[in-house]
C-alpha cells in the first residue's frame, strides 16, 4: 500500500472538547473533499499508563488537558500534497483555523507526515 497519512497530536482543554468536536467535524468534511480517504479524530480516553510514555506526557499536556490523536489517510504522497495544497487555499478553512486557535493552542500541535509500511484489515 502507497498510503500516505497526515498525524496530528493535540492538547486540547477537556472542557473544550465539543467545540473542537464541531470545528473538526468541519475540518474532516473539507479533507475528505480534496481527496483524503479516511479522516479521524480521536479523544484520549485511557491515557494513565505504566511503563511507557503516555500521550499526555509526550504532548506536555495540563492536567485539565486531554490530547487529541488525529490522522487522514491519502491514496498517496503526491495525492496528500496536491490535496493540502487545495486545502490551505480553500476558503473554509480561514474560519476553521481562527475557530480552532481559540479551541487550543495551535502552537502546541504537533504534526507530522507519515508512509505506511504495513496496512491490514479485516
Amino acid at each position: 500500500m502507497d498510503h500516505y497519512i497526515d498525524g496530528f497530536i493535540i492538547p486540547v482543554a477537556k472542557d473544550k472538547i465539543e467545540a473542537y468536536k464541531a470545528t473538526a467535524t468541519e475540518a474532516a468534511a473539507i479533507w475528505i473533499e480534496h481527496g483524503a480517504i479516511e479522516y479521524r479524530e480521536c479523544v484520549g480516553d485511557d491515557m494513565d499508563i505504566e511503563d511507557q510514555v503516555p500521550f499526555p506526557k509526550l504532548a506536555d499536556a495540563k492536567p485539565e488537558e486531554t490530547v487529541v490523536f488525529a490522522y487522514a489517510v491519502f491514496p498517496s504522497k503526491q495525492a496528500r500534497d496536491e490535496a493540502n495544497k487545495n486545502i490551505m487555499t480553500d476558503p473554509r478553512i480561514e474560519k476553521i483555523c481562527k475557530e480552532a486557535g481559540r479551541i487550543f493552542d495551535t502552537g502546541r500541535m504537533a504534526y507530522g507526515g507519515f508512509k505506511s509500511v504495513v496496512y491490514k484489515k479485516s
